[in-house]
């Protein structure tokens, strides 16, 4: 089966990858390079001993995406993870974001319905449901007002998706998912963005091998037990496990519906201040950071029901808190070794 995985050199989209290489799938990656490195495709083909399929373009140039899909009309499915992730970052600049989250998501449709192929799994996110009113946050609950321009193309996506599939007669699994964090135990790939990090633990871990002065925690005064914002940080590995579950799923004609939901997390709910509590004691690194004022676009407090994903696709996340912030310092680590 070939599956297309876009924004397979980003971060998630190589874990997945290698799962896909390792399970026999044969794999084409497009991908921009606009927050990741091209050898990231010579480090995928260390891990598996094969090489990935690699077309360097712009999924929102609908030209050479039409031209894409024209030549590889054979495409059992497709993962789509290429798109801007960063609350803060969309803040600023929103209309980046829907301008490529969303014209990226038609041109793909667009060549799915004039090729004939199927299905797609959608990389979404848990941001998709704002502030929850209660928690754990199960599929069913409500999608409420996002609050961030990245959270919003989340759930206009799913809203694309879900008229699309009904017109043309496509299978979906949208995966609504946490906050992945780690790197897989070859330390080959990793979580590296381009520029400054946006997310939490890659921060942590360049402050502690010394490329930033310090980590900023944004707010103390949330209403948790210890003041700082709680997220369900999942392991980057279990997460990519869960997209090749999904892609039989869909292939295999398993699906309950043409549009489907699952919340990928651990069910478990962290602090800012325990991850970083967390990274101290697997890296056995000290870590400097300061206190300082909320982030826009910020929610408090969010981690997921996983009984449906469990149950429906059989998959569970499998590593612990520590697991993950070790590998991700095992990954920082040898990155700094690669550069003496």
């Amino acid at each position: 089966m070939k599956i297309l995985v876009t924004g397979g050199t980003g971060y998630i989209g190589s874990h997945t990858v290698v799962e896909l290489q390792n399970k026999g799938f044969e794999v084409i990656i497009i991908d921009n390079l606009s927050n990741s490195y091209a050898d990231v495709v010579d480090n995928i083909a260390k891990i598996t001993g094969i090489r990935p399929e690699f077309h360097q373009f712009d999924l929102i140039d609908r030209d050479k995406t039409r031209d894409f899909f024209a030549a590889n009309s054979d495409i059992s499915g497709i993962i789509h993870f290429a798109a801007f992730k960063a609350v803060g970052e969309s803040m600023g600049d929103p209309l980046m974001y829907y301008r490529n989250n969303l014209e990226s998501l038609i041109n793909i449709m667009q060549g799915m319905r004039d090729n004939g192929i199927k299905n797609l799994v959608f990389s979404s996110s848990c941001t998709v449901y704002g502030q929850p009113d209660e928690l754990p946050v199960k599929e069913t609950s409500p999608v409420k007002e996002a609050w961030s321009p990245y959270g919003n193309t989340k759930q206009m996506s799913e809203q694309i998706i879900r008229f699309a599939v009904g017109s043309y007669g496509l299978k979906t699994i949208a995966l609504r998912y946490f906050n992945p964090i780690g790197a897989h135990d070859s330390a080959l790939i990793g979580e590296l963005p381009i520029g400054v990090p946006n997310n939490l633990v890659p921060f942590i871990t360049q402050t502690a091998i010394g490329l930033r002065k310090s980590l900023s925690v944004f707010g103390s005064d949330y209403n948790t037990p210890d003041g700082t914002a709680i997220r369900d940080y999942i392991h980057v590995v279990d997460l990519a496990r869960a997209h090749v579950i999904a892609v039989k799923r869909m292939i295999s004609g398993k699906g309950k519906s043409d549009f489907e939901i699952f919340n990928l997390g651990t069910g478990n709910g962290f602090s800012v201040l325990e991850v970083i509590q967390s990274f101290e004691k697997t890296s056995g690194q000290k870590l400097n950071y300061q206190i300082v004022d909320r982030r826009p676009g910020d929610v408090e407090k969010v981690w997921a029901d996983t009984t449906f994903a469990n149950e429906e696709l059989g998959w569970k996340a499998a590593m612990s808190l520590d697991e993950m912030t070790g590998s991700a310092w095992k990954w920082e680590q040898a990155l700094a070794a690669r550069k003496k």
